[in-house]
């Protein structure tokens, strides 16, 4: 046989995976234009005919244009305070991070999430990314990233539970919300058990992470690439170095991620007012009730930012607990600007800027 004959085995075979790899690549970019086809079509429905079915907006211009300056002035203190406190939790997770640099990695992964296809995963992946730029270590940076998004997950969650038993308790209820609320405890339950078990076990661990390296080399091989550089023994010192962090830190995370996701509630509240839904049209456990639920509906990956999905969730939720339509609709609007907006100028400018400003020096133990 000649050398000739002899390589074309192997040229066709990587003729095929070549042809093989532009055809998945090309399936891939159909189905995300066929996404983001059905997104801007869900938002433009919304904003162009559902929520104008249910106030005309020149309506709603009146009702915010009769906010008094008081109030504009008290939302834009709330606003201000909501966008500083996304430092928080990450100062919890990754100690040694500045308020400055962890507000800088708050914001830009909510901004590009909400910007970018992929939402979480792109979030997770500025967040890794910045920080490794400015010089902490790998597994902190994992092990931050993984903790802030499983604690904010499991907040999320579990505030629809907490909502609809506090509603059960005022003597209300809303049938959306019992939907909902089930579903957030199934889940909160998923992540918790999933969440102890990967740190229950050295054994088990050590087994996970190995039988992972596997599946990880093997997809990198069909794709010609090389084998992964870590094994079980890394998801076992990751789960020493999770164990230490939450002895040492889970009430100060717990307590920042609380704070981080309220202050976006007490916009909500604040708005409510401003417009002019007073308490006995929507109570505060009401209003905490139809937040939960469009916070729990917003993590559905449906459109980017929830868009269109929250503001018919929230108007309805309102409307249902005895809000007019006009102000309903004034208050989600408003509502979403303030908490949209800014984060999203804030992290655009921080992604932007992320190679400036490096931390003088990289995470430490706690």
């Amino acid at each position: 046989m000649t050398d000739a004959a002899a390589t074309e085995p192997i040229e066709d075979e990587l003729a095929r995976s070549q042809i093989e790899h532009a055809e998945k690549k090309k399936r891939t970019g159909k189905v995300r234009i066929v996404g983001i086809g059905a997104s801007i079509a869900i938002i433009a429905v919304v904003f162009a005919y559902v929520l104008p079915k249910i106030a005309d907006y020149g309506e709603v211009w009146g009702v915010v244009t009769r906010m008094s300056w008081e109030w504009i002035v008290g939302l834009m203190v709330i606003t201000v305070v909501n966008v500083l406190t996304n430092a928080l939790p990450w100062m919890a997770a990754l100690p040694g991070i500045s308020f400055f640099h962890a507000l800088r990695v708050a914001c830009a992964s909510s901004a590009l999430s909400l910007v970018a296809p992929g939402g979480t995963a792109v979030a997770v992946a500025t967040q890794y990314g910045m920080l490794k730029s400015w010089g902490f270590e790998g597994r902190p940076v994992g092990l931050a990233v993984g903790v802030t998004n499983i604690w904010g997950q499991l907040i999320t969650y579990g505030f629809p539970v907490l909502a609809l038993g506090a509603l059960t308790a005022q003597g209300g209820r809303n049938s959306t919300l019992d939907w909902v609320a089930l579903i957030g405890l199934g889940v909160f339950i998923l992540i918790v058990a999933g969440f102890t078990v990967g740190l229950a076990s050295e054994r088990l661990t050590d087994r996970i992470g190995n039988k992972a390296a596997q599946v990880v080399t093997w997809l990198k091989h069909v794709i010609r690439k090389g084998p992964v550089g870590w094994s079980g023994a890394d998801f076992v010192r990751f789960r020493e170095e999770a164990i230490d962090l939450l002895r040492k830190r889970w009430h100060v995370l717990t307590i920042t991620m609380i704070a981080s996701q309220l202050a976006v509630f007490l916009v909500l509240l604040a708005t409510l007012r401003a417009v002019g839904v007073h308490p006995e049209q929507v109570s505060v456990v009401e209003a905490f009730a139809a937040w939960s639920l469009i916070r729990a509906l917003g993590s559905i990956p449906i459109t980017p930012g929830g868009f269109g999905i929250e503001e018919v969730a929230l108007t309805g939720a309102l409307v249902g607990f005895g809000a007019g339509n006009a102000e309903a609709v004034a208050a989600t609007l408003v509502y979403r600007f303030l908490t949209v907006v800014p984060t999203l100028v804030v992290g655009l400018a921080a992604a932007a800027t992320y190679r400036l400003g490096k931390p003088k020096q990289a995470a430490v133990p706690a």
